[in-house]
Parts: structure tokens; C-alpha cells; sequence
């Protein structure tokens, strides 16, 4: 299988299941950890995520499929998007689409929270764009029953991602927060969230 990213939790790789192309992502084990402890959240994670990325799909948000799991090596096999990342995606496209693209973002991001998600890593770079549809990817950070403060975090840490990504574009975040408010009945809240989160880092 080919490697296509090794991080400090996760490796991914790309490869094919039943025929299919697939991307697998494997927790790798960490010697510093007992070996009993390492196992055990190493699965535990694998479970979450697992649980999260098939959760975010009932709820109508485009995500992979996920065709195996397996909790002893710590490994979910899922369906590889292709297409391309809606960071890379918003550099290029025409204003008009971009405009598009981002109150599509807001939408997807308003579906999650008015289901208790988070991402907990909501970037333009977990995100792929496949014709007209936005895949959220990587709920390795994510969580359910979630409060105003993480939802939030979320949305803060998305504006952060449109401010270092898309410096030149940062007008299209407003896209994407005034589709998040029309989406999420508590949107006006999480929207004062963001701005409580960015007086803290002012004074800290």
C-alpha cells in the first residue's frame, strides 16, 4: 500500500479493498505508553472515530464510507474521495463558485452542531471537494453531545484556517458564517463563542 501521510497519531495509506479504492488509516503504537494502555486507546479512538464518521452521514453530511474496522491493529478502511481539498479548491475557483462553495461549508458545519458533533479539526484541509459535493474527513478530534464552547471552538478554529489558508479571500468566511447562522438556531450563540475564544487569546 502507498503511504500518503504519516503523522504523530495516524498513518494513511492509499490501497484497494474487495476491488475498491480505499484509504486505510492506521493508529500507530506509541513505545512510550504501557503496551495494555497504548492498546486499549489506540482501539478505543478507532471505535470513536468510527462511530463519529458514520454519525456526521446519518445526519447528512457527506463522508466516507467505512467498509471495515479493526480494532486489533487499529485500522478503519474507508472509501477514498477522490477529489480535491476544498483549501487547495478555494485558492483556484472563480469568485462565484467560491461564494458557493463556503455557504455549502457553513451548511454542512451547521448540520453537525445542531446534531451535537464537533469536528474538533474543522479546516478547509479536512474537507474535499468531489463535483458538488463537500466530504468532511478525519473526526479523529471530534466529539458528540457537545456544548456552545466546543461548537465554538470549531467555528474559531475554521476562521483561523480561512485567515492562514485564504489570507486573500478572508471575506469569504462571512459566506460561510452567514450560512451557518441562516442553518443552526444557535448559531448567534456559537458566534459570540468565537468572539469570547479570540478576547481570551488577546490576554493570554
Amino acid at each position: 500500500m502507498e503511504v500518503v501521510r504519516r503523522g504523530a497519531e495516524a498513518e494513511i495509506r492509499r490501497g484497494e479493498y474487495l476491488g475498491r479504492k480505499v484509504m486505510v488509516k492506521s493508529r500507530v503504537p506509541k513505545p512510550y505508553r504501557h503496551a495494555d494502555l497504548d492498546a486499549s486507546l489506540r482501539t478505543s479512538r478507532t471505535k470513536n472515530e468510527a462511530r463519529l464518521i458514520q454519525e456526521a452521514r446519518r445526519l447528512g453530511i457527506p463522508t466516507p464510507i467505512i467498509y471495515d474496522i479493526d480494532t486489533s491493529t487499529a485500522e478503519i478502511v474507508m472509501e477514498e474521495i477522490e477529489g480535491e481539498r476544498v483549501k487547495d479548491a478555494l485558492l483556484n475557483a472563480p469568485m462565484e463558485r467560491a461564494v458557493l462553495i463556503c455557504r455549502e461549508i457553513g451548511r454542512l458545519a451547521a448540520l453537525m452542531h445542531a446534531g451535537g458533533m464537533v469536528h474538533g479539526d474543522l479546516t478547509t484541509s479536512n474537507m474535499i471537494l468531489r463535483g458538488e459535493r463537500i466530504y468532511f474527513i478525519d473526526f479523529s478530534l471530534g466529539g458528540r453531545n457537545a456544548e456552545i464552547e466546543e461548537m465554538g471552538v470549531d467555528m474559531h478554529l475554521l476562521k483561523e484556517a480561512f485567515q492562514s489558508a485564504h489570507s486573500e479571500r478572508f471575506e469569504l468566511f462571512d459566506e460561510v458564517m452567514s450560512s451557518y447562522l441562516q442553518h443552526f438556531k444557535l448559531g448567534k450563540a456559537v458566534k459570540q463563542k468565537i468572539r469570547d475564544i479570540e478576547e481570551r487569546g488577546r490576554y493570554t
